[in-house]
């Protein structure tokens, strides 16, 4: 069942058209940096965007900042949002009910095939950052500087940058188990899209909020973007591991509120 469904997600043309759609920006955005003056002071704007005129190497984190705060969430939201409640608007979801699989395997598999979109979406985005990046700027062979002004190698920056592909990715996690889960609750996709979306975007402003300082440490998007510290040296652990330890607990409590919703819900679609 889990092969069924990843064929489904790859095969349908909106999968791919969502990843060119979120490729598009980073890629507008390395065309201006390269034919304009328009590149931000260092410590302005995304993270290692003016770090990339002297370095493209560092392009696939730079893009990786464009995408993470509003495009990477909708797109894996737009994917896990329409995993049950697509086939519930479809009317597909009690037939495939009927199959002897059950409705734990049927989740288990919507689940993978969520999570390989998200981790090829990631890779996917660094990868065409890595190469728009050695195509239009300078690229340092030796290396490169970090965020805390100290040299880094080739070989450091390129497991760093893993690193950090990983870390994003798991955050993302964390948007594909809230639609997921309202994916469960309503037979709209549109509907658990935009209630996923909806307490991003609600973590996001109380984040900024400091009416909100005792609880910001536990909003989904407070450590979206630790995977900078990564890049410092050395590297500053803290945020990192807190960022995953709080995604883990948002994954775990929405999937087993998902798994306990589906498998006691009444189909009737």
């Amino acid at each position: 069942m889990i092969a069924v469904e990843l064929r489904k997600l790859f095969r349908r043309p909106r999968t791919w058209v969502t990843i060119a759609l979120l490729n598009a920006l980073p890629v507008l955005v390395a065309v201006l940096l390269a034919v304009t003056d328009l590149a931000p002071r260092p410590g302005e704007g995304p993270v290692f965007l003016s770090a990339v005129l002297t370095n493209g190497t560092l392009y696939p984190l730079a893009a990786l900042a464009i995408v993470l705060p509003l495009f990477l969430p909708i797109a894996v939201a737009l994917i896990a949002g329409d995993s049950v409640a697509g086939e519930a608007q479809a009317g597909t979801l009690r037939y495939l009910l009927a199959r002897p699989a059950g409705r734990t395997r049927l989740l288990v598999a919507k689940l993978v095939s969520i999570l390989v979109f998200v981790f090829v979406t990631v890779v996917v985005v660094a990868v065409v950052g890595y190469l728009v990046g050695r195509l239009l700027f300078d690229v340092q062979p030796l290396g490169g500087t970090s965020v805390s002004g100290t040299d880094l190698t080739s070989t450091e920056i390129a497991w760093r940058t893993v690193l950090a592909i990983g870390y994003v990715a798991v955050s993302m996690l964390g948007v594909a188990a809230f639609a997921l889960f309202f994916s469960t609750l309503t037979d709209s996709p549109l509907a658990a899209m935009l209630g996923a979306l909806g307490i991003l975007v609600a973590s996001s402003l109380l984040f900024t909020l400091d009416a909100a300082s005792s609880f910001a440490p536990y909003l989904p998007t407070r450590y979206w973007l630790a995977f900078v510290d990564l890049f410092r040296e050395p590297i500053l652990w803290r945020d990192v591991v807190r960022g995953l330890a709080l995604q883990g607990v948002y994954v775990v409590v929405l999937l087993g509120a998902a798994w306990a919703n589906f498998t006691t819900k009444d189909i009737s679609s």
